[in-house]
């Protein structure tokens, strides 16, 4: 693995082959992809940490992260690397990035896989996505405490109960982030509005776990209904970390979904 820095943002780049760019989402990091590398040999995999995420800092502009801004630097980071053309593959907030991306970008994005996947956060979530921004300012025992509720809330029963080192790597990933950025982060999620999923004309999967309460089956269903010849995948016994809870799955499914491209 090789981590390169490139505009400000920390990306790991590994493989040869077609251009697979792995973007994560709130809390997360590039490692939300490294469960799924071994399936993913045939690709350069190039898998940053957003702005303000993880090893990435907040821009030095001062000026407040958007979804509009991670599509800005997913831009120019590709336009760094001359890659023309893309698959993309990404979890949660990361999945509205992709979206917005694919639009920007007619032609360039070749097909999306997209895990816990959102259109936009449903109004009555906003207040509490707000909220959890200011909360995260309080500082590291701040984020403890996010974190700790997160790996109550959006991960499986069978992920609680059987799989005790993933909830660490749920936890330990939220906790590392440093609290400006991950406020700020949650205040974009916050404010993020729908892409226009009609007019999405790339293979699509989109894939959640039937215990995951940010991206329920009715609403990813919803979803593919908007996405012309988009496919649900839902897995038994998953929450919201889905490449964490079951990695073995969703390799299955993108190596299906992939080898269906070819």
């Amino acid at each position: 693995m090789t981590t390169q820095v490139l505009n400000d943002l920390a990306v790991e780049i590994d493989g040869t082959g077609e251009a697979l760019l792995c973007i994560h989402g709130l809390g997360g990091s590039s490692n939300n992809w490294t469960p799924l590398l071994p399936v993913l040999g045939g690709f350069r995999c190039i898998r940053p940490d957003l702005p303000g995420s993880a090893r990435s800092p907040l821009p030095q502009d001062g000026k407040a992260l958007s979804i509009e801004r991670y599509v800005d630097a997913m831009v120019q980071l590709l336009s760094a690397l001359d890659v023309g053309s893309v698959h993309v593959m990404a979890h949660s907030m990361g999945t509205i990035v992709a979206q917005h991306l694919a639009l920007r970008c007619p032609g360039s994005v070749k097909s999306l896989v997209l895990f816990g996947p959102l259109a936009a956060p449903p109004d009555a979530a906003r207040p509490n996505i707000a909220a959890r921004a200011n909360a995260a300012r309080g500082g590291v025992a701040a984020m403890q405490e996010i974190a700790d509720a997160i790996v109550k809330g959006a991960t499986g029963t069978p992920t609680k109960e059987q799989q005790p080192a993933v909830l660490a790597l749920v936890r330990e990933s939220v906790m590392r982030q440093s609290p400006e950025g991950y406020a700020q982060s949650c205040a974009a999620l916050a404010d993020a509005q729908s892409a226009a999923l009609e007019r999405l004309d790339v293979p699509t999967l989109l894939v959640t776990g039937d215990q995951d309460g940010v991206a329920p089956p009715h609403n990813v269903r919803a979803m593919q209904e908007r996405i012309a010849g988009s496919r649900v995948v839902v897995l038994d016994g998953c929450g919201h970390w889905t490449t964490f809870e079951q990695p073995q799955r969703c390799a299955r499914e993108i190596e299906a979904f992939y080898a269906a491209l070819r």
